[in-house]
């Protein structure tokens, strides 16, 4: 195999990997995620308007950027692992195709 396909094969199984870690967090993350980002919004606006919090549109609109800021980093996160997984398996799986039976290194 050369070595543009094993680079390519590397790269590909790493865009899968982000793409199921992706895929990961839509199906265990996000709720959790936005739970907590609301939450983290709620503690700053109470940090920033002192004490209880009114529903007003500031406090709201901190609730909501505590939401999204929450849901892109640990999707980011998410992808992130997910693609580190990813390449380790591709080149895993290049070294494997790689070397013979044996473990002798083919041309």
């Amino acid at each position: 195999m050369t070595t543009t396909t094993s680079k390519s094969m590397s790269r590909n199984a790493t865009l899968v990997g982000a793409g199921l870690g992706l895929v990961l967090f839509l199906a265990v993350g996000l709720l959790p995620t936005v739970l907590y980002g609301g939450y983290a919004g709620v503690i700053l606006a109470s940090a920033l308007h002192g004490g209880a919090v009114s529903a007003s549109f500031a406090v709201n609109a901190l609730i909501v950027v505590g939401m999204v800021l929450a849901v892109a980093l640990v999707a980011a996160l998410f992808a992130a692992a997910g693609a580190v997984a990813g390449a380790a398996v591709g080149v895993l799986a290049s070294g494997a195709t790689r070397t013979g039976r044996s473990g002798e290194h083919r041309a």
